[in-house]
């Protein structure tokens, strides 16, 4: 699975960490406070169809691009309380961006020390923004990651193939070199497939049989 492989990058939400307590749980104590009276099973669905309808398509994206993005995601999601739809947006921000709102999953820290410790050099390449690095900060076994590749400061999101083009130059590693592990089907493992990457599809579901597909991080060794 990895035979030619230097570098591996990790998908950062649902691959490595995620969020706790759950979003549509944070969407919903925000909210309430601000007197909304959609329920949590609402907001789940609302930022779902929001999420999907915000999805980057190729155009460039940048720190305020995504904060702006984000902005709009709340707006959409949380449409009963629009006098105070700035303050939900700004405690959401906030609250994601602290490494305690998210855990690593449990072969994390075991998986990250074993691919190091035969040689791998590690990193995570994620459609996120600054805020992931804080948030990798306050993990210790995410130490072993040499390097935190963000979209918003890439300038283009996966699976857009200047985000891999991009990370490539900046590892100074071909495309042949590079695995990518993901949960994400179109972003990680197309779009690292159509970059030349190695793409490793992370089903912790169990539910796909896809070759490549992988069950737990501990299955890359």
């Amino acid at each position: 699975m990895l035979d030619g492989i230097r570098w591996i990058l990790f998908d950062a939400v649902g691959t490595l960490i995620y969020a706790d307590p759950p979003v549509a749980d944070v969407y919903h104590a925000a909210a309430a406070r601000f007197g909304s009276w959609l329920s949590v099973a609402e907001i789940g669905e609302r930022f779902r169809r929001a999420l999907a309808a915000e999805q980057a398509c190729g155009t460039p994206v940048s720190e305020e691009n995504e904060r702006q993005r984000w902005r709009r995601i709340v707006g959409a999601v949380v449409d009963d309380v629009p006098a105070d739809g700035d303050a939900v947006f700004e405690q959401l921000w906030q609250h994601f961006a602290r490494s305690q709102c998210w855990r690593l999953f449990d072969d994390v820290r075991t998986a990250l020390a074993n691919l190091h410790g035969r040689g791998y050099r590690l990193g995570i390449a994620s459609n996120f923004d600054d805020r992931l690095k804080r948030v990798v900060h306050g993990h210790p076994p995410l130490a072993r990651l040499e390097a935190v590749f963000v979209s918003s400061d890439i300038g283009f999101a996966k699976p857009d193939v200047r985000f891999f083009r991009a990370v490539e130059q900046r590892i100074g590693a071909p495309p042949a070199h590079i695995a990518l592990v993901g949960d994400d089907e179109a972003s990680d493992v197309q779009g690292a497939t159509a970059a030349g990457w190695r793409a490793i599809r992370l089903d912790r579901s169990g539910i796909s049989a896809s070759p490549g597909t992988i069950r737990t991080l501990a299955e890359l060794l």
